[in-house]
C-alpha cells in the first residue's frame, strides 16, 4: 500500500461484522493509518462499549474528525436507526445518534455492503463500472448496488437484501428468521456448514481437515476450511466447489434482475475468490436466462479485500461531515 496521508482530514471507520469488529483510522486517499478488531460482543450494551472503546483508543493517537458505522443490519432511509440486524443484537435502535452523543462527535451509519461498494467506487474495483454490483460475502450476504455512480437504496432503504432471498424452500434456517436463505449456502458460515455435511456423509481418510474435525469440532471455521482448500484439502475444496455452485446460480438470478455489467466480490470470503472464482463464473453463464446469447457482467474479486468496509465507513463519514458543514 502507498504511504498514506497524516494530514488533519482523517476520519474512523468501523466495520461491525456478525463475527468481528474492525475499527481504522482512514485518510481522504483511502489509506489505512491504524487499525484495531476484536470479537463482535453479544449484547447491545457491550458492543456500544466496545465501540466507543475502540474510538477512544484512535482518538489518543490521531486528530480524527467523525465516525462511519458499516452495519450488517436493514437501516431507516436516513440511516440514522437500525430496525434490525440478522447477526448484531440491535433492534429499532438510533445508533449513529446515541454514539454521536456519548463520544461527542458527529458518527454516520451505513449498511455494510453499501460501504464496501462505497469504497470499490472511490477507491477499488467499482471504478470503472456504471451499474455494478458489488457482493459482500462474509458471515452472510450483503450487497450495495450502483446505479449510474449512485448507491440505491430503494424506497425504504434495505435495497438489495440479496443474501436473504430464498434459494432452497425449507432449507437450512437463517438467523433473519426464515429458512433457505442464499447466504446460507454461500458464505463463511455456509463453508463451515457445508463442510460438517461433507464429513458427515463419507470418509476423507487423507483429510487433514476431517482429522481435525474429529479431534476438535470447534476448530472448523469459515478461515481454515479456506486455508485447507488452499493446501488442496479434498473436503474443503469439495465445501469450496458447493458454495462457487451457489454463488453462480445466484449472480444468474441477480442478473436476470439487475443487468449489471460489473460484479465486485467482497467481504472475507470475497477477497478468497482465487479459490472459487472461476468455477462460479461457469455456473453463472450456465444460469442466467438467455446463456449464450447476451452479454454477461465481469466479476472481479475486490481490489480492497476485507479493508473495504472500514474505508467504505470511513468515506462515509467524511462525505456526510461534508454535507453537514
Amino acid at each position: 500500500m502507498m504511504t498514506a496521508s497524516r494530514g488533519t482530514d482523517l476520519t474512523v471507520g468501523i466495520d461491525i461484522g456478525g463475527t468481528s469488529v474492525r475499527a481504522c483510522v482512514v485518510d481522504p486517499a483511502g489509506h489505512m493509518l491504524d487499525t484495531l478488531r476484536t470479537a463482535t460482543p453479544s449484547t447491545a450494551g457491550a458492543l456500544e462499549h466496545c465501540l466507543d472503546r475502540l474510538v477512544g483508543e484512535l482518538r489518543d493517537r490521531w486528530a480524527v474528525r467523525a465516525v462511519g458505522l458499516a452495519i450488517a443490519g436493514f437501516l431507516t432511509p436516513d440511516r440514522r436507526t437500525v430496525r434490525f440486524a440478522p447477526h448484531l443484537p440491535w433492534l429499532e435502535a438510533d445508533v449513529a445518534a446515541d454514539m454521536s452523543e456519548r463520544i461527542g462527535m458527529p458518527v454516520f451509519a451505513e449498511h455494510d455492503a453499501n460501504a464496501a461498494a462505497v469504497a470499490e467506487l472511490h477507491f477499488g474495483a467499482a471504478a470503472r463500472g456504471h451499474n455494478t454490483l458489488v457482493l459482500a460475502i462474509g458471515t452472510g450476504i450483503g450487497a450495495g448496488l450502483i446505479l449510474g455512480g449512485e448507491i440505491y437504496r430503494g424506497s425504504f432503504g434495505v435495497a438489495p437484501e440479496l443474501g436473504h432471498l430464498t434459494v432452497v424452500p425449507d432449507g437450512r434456517p437463517c438467523g433473519c428468521g426464515k429458512r433457505g436463505c442464499w447466504e446460507r449456502y454461500c458464505s463463511g458460515t455456509a463453508l463451515v456448514d457445508t463442510a460438517v455435511e461433507i464429513l458427515a456423509s463419507q470418509e476423507f481418510g487423507r483429510s487433514v481437515l476431517a482429522a481435525e474435525s474429529d479431534a476438535d469440532p470447534g476448530s472448523l471455521t469459515g478461515r481454515r476450511v479456506a486455508a485447507a482448500a488452499a493446501d488442496g484439502d479434498p473436503v474443503a475444496v469439495a465445501a469450496y466447489a458447493d458454495l462457487a455452485r451457489w454463488l453462480g446460480l445466484g449472480l444468474g438470478m441477480i442478473a436476470d434482475v439487475f443487468d449489471p455489467d460489473l460484479i465486485v466480490l467482497a467481504g472475507g470470503v470475497g477477497a478468497a475468490s482465487g479459490l472459487f472464482l472461476d468455477e462460479a463464473r461457469d455456473h453463472y453463464a450456465a444460469s442466467v436466462t438467455g446463456a449464450g446469447h447476451r452479454q454477461l457482467a465481469r466479476i472481479r474479486g475486490t481490489q480492497l479485500g476485507e479493508s473495504a468496509g472500514v474505508i467504505g465507513a470511513a468515506q462515509v463519514a467524511r462525505e456526510g461531515l461534508s454535507a453537514s458543514q
